[in-house]
């Protein structure tokens, strides 16, 4: 073996083993980033930093842990029936606020998907965009309007495609049924593999292990 042919092979194995680091550190360093632009407002109103000797990182880890705490705490009451009760009707209060109630129920229904198996999304699905050849995950919300369907002269389906990593904001798509490609993906893979950018992938024997969503009727109107 030639030693251009062993250092090919070498780089070859050395990135295969890097790159996977790299993404990830990737990941964490944009999942960190957007973390303190959370928390350096709560720093600031609760005045952290006068807590821990003005070190920022330190605000930021007291104010991450307050946060969990609190979200805990409410997880707990939630479980409850008289928090249940209390949490169900803030929920119809926040939708009848227009497009406060649009902001809550996407949230809602993308942090739902993501820990239950229920969900109003119907089933994962791709679609050519922004041209053809280049495909995007898009999540099928339901039948799409009359309107749409006469000027298609075909079926239309409601698509959402999440922005990634952050899935709770994206656009709308009517999209024909001819230009609708299935696939056998849950909705919880496919808002998982949004969320990392890609890196959370399944494999073969996933899949294998994943019955395919069936695809629900046709209602006519």
């Amino acid at each position: 073996m030639g030693l251009v042919r062993r250092l090919k092979q070498s780089f070859v194995a050395g990135l295969i083993l890097v790159a996977p680091l790299v993404v990830t550190a990737y990941v964490l360093v944009l999942l960190v980033g957007w973390s303190a632009q959370l928390l350096d407002p709560l720093v600031r109103e609760m005045q952290l930093l006068r807590y821990t000797d003005n070190v920022e990182l330190a605000a930021q880890a007291l104010a991450a842990g307050m946060l969990l705490t609190v979200i805990t705490l409410l997880g707990a009451l939630a479980q409850r029936q008289v928090g249940n009760r209390t949490f169900r009707s803030v929920g119809r209060v926040v939708n009848f606020v227009p497009l406060v109630n649009t902001v809550y129920g996407s949230v809602r229904q993308v942090a739902t998907a993501m820990v239950e198996q229920n969900t109003r999304y119907e089933r994962v699905v791709l679609v050519e965009y922004p041209r053809k050849g280049v495909y995007v995950i898009g999540l099928v919300t339901g039948d799409g309007p009359t309107a749409a369907e006469t000027v298609a002269d075909e079926d239309v389906y409601s698509v959402y495609l999440p922005n990634s990593p952050n899935p709770t904001g994206g656009r709308l798509l009517l999209v024909p049924e001819s230009q609708v490609h299935e696939t056998d993906m849950s909705v919880r893979r496919g808002l998982r593999m949004i969320l990392t950018t890609g890196v959370a992938t399944e494999g073969r024997s996933d899949r294998a292990t994943e019955s395919p969503p069936e695809r629900p009727p046709k209602v006519e109107a």
